[in-house]
């Protein structure tokens, strides 16, 4: 038909067009050569950013919506077909969404002739080469996309009911130890498990991967979907056991109720997602239903995250040191300082280490902070010592610096950097963060007690307080925990617990700091279980290095 001539107008294939378009996903297009005209479907304009269904200059526009790097390749194409030199356009190439997201897409089309020869009309169909197929041909549901439209149809208005999304657990062991064929028919089995055991108005749809989504537009609750998820891990074992466990695995679910749902298929996926993922963290092979003040704090650490982030790439702004002095238990005179990490969001809200300091172990920033920290310390220090030479300061170790960096190396590279005595640095490490019988935790403890560096066990009083760290760790110190403190300063058994631990201590040739002593009442009986060291509010409060310089050297200036 390209090399026959055409008896249709621009006006009725543009009438053919907008006939069609209703009752088709792709997009249909005539570009008329001679009066530079063109028209596609009209659902095209929702999805790319042309400035109508209908518009002239074609060239000209192509510009404004084809992704840049594609538009030599588009404009060379044009002059092509419009020259006659090809009758058959079938291209690859990006237009721009309306974000300016490039978009791949297929332009397919044949070129039209007059009867004297020339090129009148480009006629053909674009459709989106990524775009999510409807149906999943593995598992025999329909897909992502289709529950997208079912959505839609509700116009924003969800009924009552939920959605139960469910995973398989460890899925891609399947995939590795048995293979992929092997994989996808566990897919269907398992596909055939659900729908099994669903009521009237319910639908399953497979989501993505090994994961399913069971909706309910039936009035169906909580309690129904609880049920309908113990029945579906029911219907999976007995596939299983039926299998002569040949794949043995298990499936967890997420609850989202309807109404917690803002009516779009964005908000129900993202939710139901977080259900399913806490389920998994809960342990697997249970079902989790969604509960939104979980989910704020979700939102709340992913925020901090991104927060802590964005500050230890930008000189680590809105991190500070504060240091709370150590004095001597006898005659409470200055000994030295513990460094305590403080972080401001950017809207000047102060966090609390016990929310931020998870975050940054659980993200491995701890490790690039943990050095920044040590460097402020011993500034401070080494300022410090210029009016008390003995005076030492204590930094705080994680774990994680101990498992995932060369903390030893560092430690005292940034030691021998400020050219300070190893003895005026005391490492801390909490009881908790014992790596019990690691040999690369024995190998760092040792090689800082090896440099001269002093080692204290923090927390001591909490946790499982295993006498074997002492015997293991033989640190220089030994913190007794507030709280422990506390119930010493106040109950005569853990008073007598506490002055035999002193005086175990002290027998093995350990010092001992007493945390958290907040008036001169604990102070006295304090002092009468005989510690080396006092910490707590009574002698100073955290602060700032200026505030700390002017509260306890001002008068030696």
């Amino acid at each position: 038909m390209g090399k026959e001539s055409l008896k249709l107008s621009a006006e009725q294939l543009g009438k053919v067009i907008r006939l069609f378009a209703p009752s088709m996903d792709d997009y249909l297009y005539v570009c008329d050569f001679k009066e530079d005209d063109y028209q596609i479907s009209p659902g095209a304009v929702e999805r790319f950013l042309l400035p109508s269904d209908h518009f002239s200059d074609v060239a000209g526009k192509h510009r404004e919506f084809t992704y840049p790097e594609d538009v030599p390749l588009i404009m060379e194409e044009i002059s092509l077909l419009s020259q006659g030199k090809k009758l058959f356009h079938d291209l690859h190439y990006r237009w721009l969404d309306h974000d300016r997201n490039p978009i791949w897409i297929n332009c397919r089309g044949r070129v039209l002739l007059d009867e004297d020869g020339t090129p009148h009309f480009l006629v053909g169909c674009i459709n989106e080469i990524g775009k999510k197929q409807k149906a999943d041909n593995v598992s025999g549901l329909l897909g992502a996309s289709s529950l997208e439209i079912c959505f839609r149809t509700f116009g924003g208005k969800i009924p009552p009911g939920f959605v139960l999304r469910l995973g398989i657990d460890d899925f891609k062991d399947i995939n590795e130890n048995q293979g992929i064929e092997y994989g996808d028919y566990i897919l269907r089995r398992t596909a055939l498990c659900i729908e099994k055991e669903l009521l009237p108005g319910q639908q399953i749809f497979r989501i993505v991967a090994d994961e399913f989504a069971v909706v309910d537009f039936a009035g169906g609750g909580r309690e129904e979907a609880l049920q309908l998820y113990q029945r579906i891990r029911m219907s999976v074992f007995s596939f299983i056991e039926e299998n002569r466990y040949e794949a043995v695995y298990t499936v967890s679910g997420g609850v989202l109720l309807n109404d917690e749902v803002d009516g779009t298929f964005e908000n129900a996926m993202k939710l139901s997602e977080f259900a399913l993922s806490e389920a998994k963290r809960g342990g697997r092979n249970n079902c989790c239903v969604f509960d939104k003040k979980h989910y704020e704090g979700y939102l709340r650490r992913r925020e901090l995250h991104r927060a802590l982030h964005h500050a230890v790439n930008h000189g680590f702004e809105g991190f500070e040191v504060h240091f709370q002095p150590l004095v001597n238990a006898e005659d409470g005179r200055l000994s030295g300082a513990e460094s305590l990490l403080r972080f401001q969001m950017p809207d000047g809200g102060m966090i609390s280490p016990a929310e931020f300091v998870p975050i940054l172990e659980e993200s491995g920033l701890i490790i690039p902070v943990g050095r920044w920290i040590l460097r402020q310390a011993l500034y401070a220090c080494r300022e410090w010592q210029k009016y008390l030479p003995g005076f030492k300061v204590n930094v705080n170790l994680s774990y994680i610096q101990v498992l995932k960096s060369d903390v030893l190396h560092e430690i005292i590279e940034i030691v021998e950097e400020f050219r300070m005595r190893p003895s005026s640095v005391c490492v801390e490490l909490t009881e908790s963060g014992y790596l019990d019988e690691s040999p690369h935790f024995t190998k760092v403890w040792n090689g800082l007690k090896a440099y001269g560096i002093l080692l204290a066990l923090d927390d001591f009083g909490t946790g499982y307080s295993n006498l074997h760290c002492l015997s293991d760790l033989k640190p220089a110190y030994v913190k007794i925990d507030r709280t422990f403190m506390e119930k010493a300063l106040n109950r005569d058994y853990e008073y007598r617990l506490l002055f035999h631990i002193i005086e175990m201590a002290h027998s093995l040739g350990l010092n001992v700091c007493a945390e958290g002593i907040e008036n001169e009442e604990e102070l006295a009986r304090a002092r009468t279980t005989d510690p080396d060291l006092i910490q707590g509010f009574l002698f100073g409060r955290p602060c700032a290095r200026t505030e700390f310089t002017e509260k306890f050297f001002s008068s030696s200036h």
